[in-house]
């Protein structure tokens, strides 16, 4: 990767506080770093491996070391003495609660040394040295992790690798039915330049509200129509006590033809078969009350063998993330816990953080640390910081004024207007409030008349011309699976009074309200099936005749319909975009999206290519492609038909400009910091394949930059002081500020930029790597570049968080999830197998028939009289 060219200069300076703390340590530290070997390894796995380790705490052997020593409660110890040689221990395994048991199963513990940990090595590392660049820094960072995080390891709930909860002493807000949110707190170590820092940041994570698993699920069953969801227990721990301690298993399924009267199994026990309701009675006394009216869990990993458990014995957990994917309404809830502002944040983490995660000196939660030599400053770091002026914008006719990095539309024409040939309307009516009565209705002849008329004064051409009104009444959503004669229904509208040889410059498609289905099917049916350009609207929206909400709305669906029709919304000056037009230039936008927790197992990632083809930066068409998942993780990162992609979006600039461009700029989207080797090592060879391959006569090596585009990091920015100049009236910073001092890479070059203005919660600004460059970008170039750049995002009027090349990747991404809706998004509960789980080739064969099916519904992708089009957008 490319060393810093130098830092920026360009920009109003300033100085801001950030979550980053100062960590003291001796210099001439020496840990010891521990492998920790369980055995029998069958028997070790999952949660008991986290018992064992506790049991080994409580050993005579153990204990004495216990203060001095932090693990990862699996395979990983530091220790801040040396340890004796060979060092094991034998336990019997017990739950916490339970008397001794003589069929206890018996482990033994090895404590196997593997290296010296000495700091001053991460010294040199930190001293700005290039000499010292090349030194491994990961098994120095995640030894101080594991020590940082001992406190809260042992206090708290992990979720992820770094992030830790308080459930009983911690705010939470319910979320839905069964699932609430936390507010917890993100810790990790990060070697600064001369500084070893720890970025604590405040989080949310979402959780199952602990409870009777029967109660839980006789309140779904009074308010959902199907009771409690496959996808909402599969993997959900509960705890049961009727062996005489607590127990923990974890629900495959639940059981929804079997109760616990109907399940039955042999039992040599009790003499032979016997339903779970007389097990329950003749061996634990226990007479089930829910025996008929609720279905019993499966616990069983084993196809082979189910053990079923009736509802009301089983307790959810505490303390147990939920891993499900958030639907609509928990993910607005979650935004209303989440969105505080900085002020609030700041004080959760210098407050109540440090106190949770067992950083504050002195107290007896930091004595693993104080046994390190470790402290942390309760300070946060300040940082060099600058605001960069924002650029100027144009339109044909009409001045716009930037304020907080955003502008009005009042009274300009857009910068060059498309030309509407001709439109259709498409009423989709489901008998619901807003929508109109027919396509003769007067309040949708005016309702149009407004809409062309808001076309006409923005300098779109064409916008006196009537459209063509389609209706479709669909069949309602009860019986109608996934909505499929719904989605038939408008495919034969469209297809019956359409012209397939004069395809209408767009439709627009006018909804009555939110579906799961409609939107993504008419979607996938417009862009992969017919080659239909379409414009939604929400009629909600659309019709809302107060205050100049109506006029507002039209605005912003007039900048979708003009970049469809190759129009440009606006400009920016030349100056500031030199940058990249002193030569001819292309810039591309890179992204993938992975299957959720929700998605059927097997479903493919999707990848997205996004390239400019014109010198304002305005068009930026797309190439989409599945991908097959590493199903041992679930994702790939990297983009495999890189190359192919790569050479589309080239053939298409050389189509529209006569030649190639003679420099790229990629900004790659989504991709972790621990990734940053694999874009180099996978992605940078297939896109020069793709300039090798693309003039296999004539040599074609045009200049190249990459830069990484991160948003999910933790660092975050305050103003110093309050009413200083870098302060929004929120709290917030200023759009326009940047940090390349303090709390980023020693050696190499990036920056955090906050282009937008933070309206709501605390502002995040995007973390931008650069890993490869020809093009030798001084500091000043690529950030008040990558500054400008996000003012020309083309559907609205402000700068945009993310530069807009990578934000249509993602937006293109997201798009493909919409063709494949019903694997990605939204999967069937009832698509797997009743009797509980498959076993691993059975798995293995529906993973692949799930992707063999993906591929059949994506056909060709995108249709050909669209793939040179922002059709995403």
């Amino acid at each position: 990767m490319p060393l810093r060219p130098g830092w920026g200069a360009l920009g109003r300076p300033g100085q801001l506080r950030t979550n980053f703390f100062a960590v003291r340590m001796p210099k001439d530290a020496v840990y010891y770093e521990y492998e920790i070997d369980i055995s029998p390894k069958a028997q070790a796995k999952g949660d008991r491996r986290e018992r064992i380790l506790e049991l080994v705490e409580q050993h005579p052997t153990f204990s004495s070391f216990t203060q001095h020593v932090a693990h990862d409660r699996s395979q990983r110890l530091v220790s801040a003495r040396q340890l004796p040689q060979p060092l094991s221990v034998a336990v019997r395994y017990l739950e916490v609660d339970q008397n001794d048991d003589p069929n206890a199963l018996s482990f033994t513990v090895d404590f196997k040394f593997q290296r010296e940990l000495t700091m001053s090595t991460l010294n040199e590392y930190m001293s700005g040295n290039p000499a010292h660049r090349a030194i491994d820094t990961q098994p120095f960072v995640s030894a101080l992790n594991l020590v940082m995080q001992s406190s809260a390891s042992k206090r708290g709930v992990r979720v992820g690798r770094n992030k830790y909860f308080f459930p009983s002493s911690t705010q939470h807000r319910q979320l839905s039915l069964g699932v609430e949110a936390y507010r917890g707190f993100f810790m990790s170590v990060r070697p600064m330049y001369k500084q070893l820092m720890v970025n604590i940041n405040v989080c949310m994570t979402a959780f199952y509200i602990p409870g009777n698993l029967a109660e839980a699920m006789l309140a779904f069953g009074r308010s959902t129509a199907g009771g409690m969801p496959q996808q909402f227990a599969s993997r959900m721990k509960v705890l049961t006590k009727h062996l005489g301690y607590t127990k923990k298993s974890t629900i495959s399924r639940i059981m929804t033809s079997l109760t616990a009267r109907t399940a039955k199994f042999d039992c040599e026990e009790l003499g032979g078969r016997v339903s779970v309701e007389d097990f329950f009675k003749r061996k634990y006394r226990i007479n089930l009350l829910h025996a008929t009216d609720l279905p019993v869990v499966n616990t069983s990993a084993n196809p082979k063998r189910p053990v079923y458990l009736p509802a009301e014995i089983c307790q959810i957990m505490p303390g147990q993330a939920y891993r499900g994917k958030l639907d609509p309404e928990q993910t607005s809830n979650m935004i209303q816990f989440a969105c505080n502002p900085p002020e609030f944040n700041g004080n959760a983490i210098v407050g109540q953080g440090f106190e949770q995660l067992g950083l504050r000196s002195g107290g007896a939660a930091s004595a693993t640390l104080s046994a390190f030599g470790i402290s942390v400053d309760p300070n946060m770091a300040i940082v060099p910081s600058r605001v960069l002026p924002p650029p100027t914008i144009s339109y044909s006719t009409g001045r716009t004024q930037i304020r907080n990095a955003g502008w009005n539309i009042v009274d300009v024409k857009l910068q060059k207007g498309g030309t509407i040939g001709s439109w259709a309307v498409l009423l989709v009516q489901e008998r619901r409030r807003d929508e109109f009565k027919g396509p003769n209705d007067p309040d949708l002849v005016a309702f149009l008349k407004t809409f062309l008329a808001k076309c006409a004064s923005s300098g779109i051409a064409g916008a006196n011309k009537p459209p063509k009104i389609l209706s479709v009444d669909l069949p309602s959503p009860r019986g109608d699976h996934n909505r499929k004669s719904a989605l038939e229904a408008i495919r034969q509208t469209l297809r019956g009074n359409l012209n397939r040889d004069a395809k209408p410059s767009f439709i627009l498609v006018l909804l009555s309200g939110r579906d799961n289905y409609i939107y993504p099917g008419i979607k996938k049916l417009c862009d992969v099936d017919l080659g239909l350009p379409t414009i939604h609207m929400q009629l909600s929206k659309a019709r809302d005749s107060r205050g100049n909400r109506q006029d507002q709305y039209f605005s912003n669906v007039i900048l979708k319909v003009n970049v469809k029709l190759g129009g440009m919304n606006h400009l920016l000056d030349p100056s500031s975009m030199k940058w990249l037009t002193d030569k001819k230039t292309m810039v591309m936008g890179i992204d993938v999206t992975h299957p959720s927790p929700n998605s059927q197992p097997g479903s493919p990632s999707i990848a997205a290519v996004v390239a400019s083809v014109d010198d304002n930066f305005v068009q930026f068409p797309a190439s989409l492609t599945l991908q097959k998942p590493d199903w041992n993780r679930d994702s790939k990162e990297m983009v495999e038909k890189l190359t192919i992609m790569t050479i589309e979006r080239l053939q298409l600039y050389k189509k529209k400009n006569g030649k190639l461009p003679d420099r790229i700029f990629v900004y790659r989207d989504g991709v972790s910091e621990g990734q940053y080797h694999l874009v180099l090592r996978d992605e940078l060879p297939k896109i020069q394949a793709a300039f090798k391959q693309i003039s296999p006569k004539a040599p074609y090596k045009p200049t190249l930059t990459i830069a990484i585009c991160g948003k999910r990091h933790h660092a975050r920015f305050w103003p110093t002081a309050p009413g200083d100049a870098n302060m929004t009236n929120n709290g917030n910073t200023v759009p326009g500020t940047v940090v390349d001092k303090g709390i980023t890479s020693i050696y190499g070059f990036d920056f955090y930029l906050q282009a937008h203005n933070g309206l709501q919660g605390h502002v995040r600004p995007t973390h931008y790597t650069v890993v490869y460059d020809d093009n030798r970008y001084q500091a000043d170039v690529l950030q008040q570049g990558t500054h400008t750049a996000s003012y020309l995002y083309a559907r609205a009027t402000k700068a945009v968080s993310l530069v807009p090349a990578a934000y249509y990747a993602d937006i293109a991404c997201e798009r493909g999830r919409d063709y494949l809706n019903a694997l990605m998004n939204l999967a069937d509960d009832q698509s797997s197998v009743a009797g509980g789980p498959l076993p691993t080739p059975d798995k293995e064969a529906e993973k692949e028939r799930v992707f063999q099916d993906a591929v059949k519904v994506w056909g060709r992708g995108i249709h050909p009289d669209l793939a040179e089009t922002m059709f995403y957008i």
